[in-house]
């Protein structure tokens, strides 16, 4: 069985970091499958998933980490192009990635127990996402 939902983030943008765990262990426990795979994926190339240990340290470790790794204010050949001003999303979102895949087991998601499934905004301005989901399983 595939089960299709959407999900809806409202972002601050600038690398906001949102924890979307319980959005999508509420879709899956209301689909058909008992166990299966949860597919999350974001279209868009501004924006990612990933998980981590969602508490305030973490996300402020991450988010200067991607200041590092690429960051904001230096010239970027897609600004040159486009003139948004949002090269340093697109690059940082790449990293990442659009999806991730979480296994489910008796409609509970399998995660670890300081473990949670985030969604991050790179893009230079608050914006109103969706996320789809893709629920396969038996």
């Amino acid at each position: 069985m595939v089960v299709t939902k959407k999900i809806g983030v409202q972002t601050k943008g600038q690398t906001d970091i949102i924890d979307i765990t319980r959005q999508v262990a509420r879709e899956v426990a209301a689909a058909g499958p008992q166990n299966g795979t949860v597919t999350i994926f974001v279209p868009g190339s501004t924006a990612a998933l990933t998980t981590v240990e969602y508490e305030p340290g973490l996300i402020a470790d991450l988010q200067a980490l991607f200041e590092r790794l690429a960051p904001r204010g230096i010239p970027y050949q897609h600004d040159l192009r486009w003139g948004d001003g949002n090269g340093y999303s697109h690059v940082r979102a790449s990293l990442l990635g659009p999806s991730l895949v979480v296994p489910f087991v008796a409609k509970s998601l399998a995660l670890g127990t300081w473990q949670q499934i985030v969604f991050i905004d790179f893009d230079n301005r608050p914006r109103s996402r969706e996320i789809v989901l893709q629920i396969v399983g038996e």
